[in-house]
């Protein structure tokens, strides 16, 4: 009898130890909801949607800021820009800002066996251009042969017949260089490692669609025929928006067949056709990264994994005649977050409307795979390892806590009050940043100031005002009605810039 008792006990240890859970992370580049499930009537998302049918989704999730490299490095260590310090490219915050922990570095000091797989940090000096291996990998990145040719001039000119830089470019796979394309080769890269693992895992795969150019399998583009595009739209700039909140989408313009448009800068609008089609080849690009995660997920054992899905920011496609991200808008900022995992049972009501960050995903991820929670952070000088941001656990046990989460925030830099070419004021480099767009958004606004910024020392100076928006989704939910200038709405105005100041003092 003692030896069976002692037997049973060393069974259950040794379950325990075997029950520890894996986790992947799905991070999808410039990924705004245009998914079904998410109620976007001209998505074809069958594998997401039936991803978001086994878990969680949150309906109001918000990047920090509206591009790559900032966003990605924000939501890796779950801390805001202004404390990484970094909005642009050029710097490794390590180095610059201090030497912080991130989510699967975390992972892998916990016994984690971590491993990236394409575009998860933003490659180049903003990660050390090793991706923060060692740090946060157990292994190097896997990059796919064919990323080096992602911007190179491989699209087929519908008029000129030549190979162009083009923004759309659907394509015929087996001519490309490598007969294959990047996020063909990372999700076959990654179901490999899968069927090789053997031990915990956090694995990240950074799939670079539906970012331009939007070159991708053009059977997809059959699946979208261009009528579902052709809707009224807005092909001008909002009256009331202030010039400091415009984007002048500078990255689209360098595209071949968007330059011989000839689209007055920075306001002009794109041609109807055009614009059609832009949405035509987004969407297209959305359903063919679908069908990869498919892929991908097929080899997903969700009895023993956590899967979580998301954008690192969103994409305007014409609202407000702005194209890419490089703002505080709605569109820029909103991003789909997906959330499946074995511990929580789901229950009838899976989406969960309160307002939350990207930066919620690290200490969510944690309490999720039931390791030791990490601090809030209080900025002194040995906070490496601490979060911004808040668990999205009780949400998903608790749909109806209201109580809990009330505002997100986002931000974006320009350097200066009016669109320009040079300096981009859609992507500025640190020293050219003179302005600094905050926005706070709650169940029903959103509210942005635009304040004087000093790049040198990091000041914000409350009392330059450059721009003011309000917009109420309750009425305008493409953020069209600028209330901002509007008497009867000056006290909603300043309990939000109180908000604001207090958040980023």
């Amino acid at each position: 009898m003692r030896i069976v008792f002692l037997l049973c006990i060393l069974s259950l240890l040794f379950s325990d130890v075997k029950a520890k859970n894996n986790a992947i992370m799905i991070i999808l580049d410039d990924m705004r909801p245009s998914i079904g499930s998410y109620g976007d009537p001209r998505a074809i998302t069958p594998n997401i949607d039936n991803l978001m049918s086994r878990g969680f989704f949150f309906n109001n999730a918000y990047a920090q800021q509206a591009v790559c490299a900032p966003s990605r490095n924000s939501f890796l260590t779950s801390r805001r820009p202004d404390s990484l310090h970094l909005y642009d490219f050029y710097s490794y915050w390590r180095t610059f800002a201090g030497n912080y922990t991130t989510l699967p570095q975390y992972l892998k000091s916990q016994g984690y066996y971590t491993a990236s797989i394409g575009k998860v940090f933003h490659p180049g000096i903003t990660s050390n251009f090793t991706d923060d291996y060692p740090y946060s990998w157990s292994t190097e990145t896997y990059h796919p042969p064919t990323e080096e040719f992602m911007h190179a001039p491989v699209c087929r000119d519908t008029e000129t017949g030549k190979l162009e830089q083009n923004l759309l470019c659907p394509v015929d796979v087996i001519s490309q260089p490598g007969h294959s394309l990047p996020d063909i080769q990372s999700v076959d890269e990654a179901i490999s490692l899968l069927s090789n693992l053997t031990e915990p895992y956090f694995l990240a795969v950074g799939l670079h669609k539906p970012h331009i150019p939007f070159r991708f399998p053009e059977n997809f583009l059959r699946m979208h025929p261009l009528w579902k595009f052709r809707e009224p739209d807005m092909n001008y700039k909002p009256y009331g928006m202030p010039n400091v909140a415009w984007n002048p989408f500078v990255d689209v313009r360098g595209r071949y067949d968007v330059k011989r448009l000839n689209v007055t800068f920075p306001f002009g609008p794109i041609p109807k056709d055009f614009r059609a089609k832009i949405r035509q080849h987004y969407y297209a690009s959305v359903t063919y990264v679908d069908h990869l995660i498919g892929q991908l997920l097929d080899k997903v054992n969700f009895t023993d994994t956590v899967v979580i899905l998301l954008g690192d920011h969103g994409w305007s496609l014409g609202e407000h005649a702005e194209w890419a991200k490089y703002s505080n808008f709605e569109v820029a900022v909103r991003v789909p977050l997906i959330i499946t995992t074995p511990n929580i049972p789901k229950k009838k009501k899976n989406s969960i409307d309160q307002p939350v960050e990207l930066i919620d995903i690290f200490p969510t991820l944690v309490d999720l795979l039931d390791l030791p929670s990490i601090p809030t952070c209080s900025y002194n000088v040995g906070d490496n390892l601490c979060t911004e941001g808040d668990s999205l656990v009780p949400y998903m046990k608790n749909r109806n806590k209201r109580n809990m989460r009330k505002f997100a925030f986002s931000q974006y830099p320009r350097p200066g009050p009016y669109p320009t070419d040079m300096p981009n004021s859609d992507k500025p480099r640190l020293e050219e940043i003179k302005i600094m767009g905050y926005s706070v958004r709650n169940d029903r606004f959103r509210y942005t100031i635009w304040i004087g910024f000093n790049s040198a020392n990091f000041k914000r100076d409350w009392n330059m005002v450059y721009g003011e928006e309000l917009y109420d989704h309750s009425i305008d939910s493409e953020e069209n009605i600028n209330l901002a200038t509007r008497s009867q709405f000056d006290k909603i105005k300043m309990i939000f810039m109180d908000i604001l100041k207090a958040k980023f003092p």
